[in-house]
């Protein structure tokens, strides 16, 4: 009987697809690197001899991988925000990585993912974002192609948030201008661009930051644009973890190493800019809070 070894070189042709697809799974470029390993040791064991769909296989395997990561990390305690550094390099070995990772995927979709059971996320990263039919899916969450598109169904409703869209067009143009303003202010700061940070930012600003922010004993309040801009000159290392989400309904910031929430940014915009911006880490308002993507994907199924 001949055995048939996968190539190191077919696997490398694959490996950027693998790649993504465990990012978008288990939310950090380190634990990807590591499913993908996984997967390469398990298909240099394999015979592939009846293997017609390499890619389809391989992407099975590592869903099995990311599968067993995601249950594990339920099993292992949740490290205390006061324990973490406040920049997000803790986040994983590679903060770059990491960074390109939320930029890529979109931090409020990693947040999401976050929230969502091991075998919803399989469903639904799987079939919505890189269109693995649901028979393919079904067997690795031990149930029928009809469950599993429930499953993904689910999934996909905490994705788009659960309230309406606005439909009046002075609804629509408010979500806009918030959209715009929340955008560049985090283009600013990201850029350290103080000069564009104040142009947006009414001179009379307020900024109100709890008292797990910091932490202090107290809550924080900024007044003034200048003041106001400095603060977000010095968390531009905070910014690389943040991105544009809908909390619930509205345009602001999440911030989310590894996608695990950890602070928002909400924002009062008017016709005059940015008049008031509330900086949220209160664990306890943070799981109340509903995150939904903007433009989020639509894939049907």
């Amino acid at each position: 009987m001949i055995t048939h070894f996968l190539p190191p070189e077919r696997f490398e042709a694959e490996r950027p697809r693998l790649r993504a697809v465990a990012h978008r799974m288990l939310g950090s470029s380190a634990e990807a690197e590591d499913a993908v390993q996984e997967t390469w040791l398990r298909a240099a064991e394999a015979d592939l001899g009846e293997v017609e769909n390499l890619g389809g296989w391989l992407t099975t395997v590592l869903g099995r991988v990311c599968l067993n990561m995601l249950r594990a990390r339920r099993t292992r305690p949740e490290v205390p925000i006061d324990a973490q550094a406040d920049e997000p390099s803790v986040a994983g070995a590679d903060p770059e990585g990491e960074a390109l990772l939320a930029d890529s995927v979109g931090v409020a979709l990693l947040v999401v993912l976050d929230t969502l059971a091991p075998a919803e996320r399989l469903a639904f990263v799987l079939h919505d974002l890189f269109a693995v039919p649901f028979d393919d899916i079904a067997p690795l969450v031990d149930r029928t192609p009809t469950a599993t598109r429930q499953l993904a169904s689910r999934a996909r409703r905490r994705v788009r948030g659960g309230g309406p869209a606005p439909e009046s067009p002075a609804a629509i143009a408010d979500r806009a201008r918030q959209r715009a303003a929340v955008g560049a202010f985090l283009a600013a700061t990201r850029g350290g661009d103080f000069e564009a940070l104040l142009a947006l930012l009414h001179p009379d600003v307020v900024l109100t930051a709890d008292r797990f922010v910091v932490p202090t004993p107290r809550p924080v309040t900024v007044a003034g644009a200048r003041p106001v801009a400095e603060g977000a000159m010095a968390a531009t290392g905070r910014a690389l973890f943040t991105g544009l989400a809908l909390l619930d309904g509205r345009v602001g910031l999440a911030m989310a190493p590894r996608g695990r929430l950890r602070l928002i940014l909400l924002f009062t915009v008017t016709e005059d800019g940015i008049t008031a911006i509330d900086v949220v880490a209160d664990r306890e308002r943070l799981a109340g809070m509903e995150v939904a993507v903007p433009d989020g994907p639509t894939a049907g199924g």
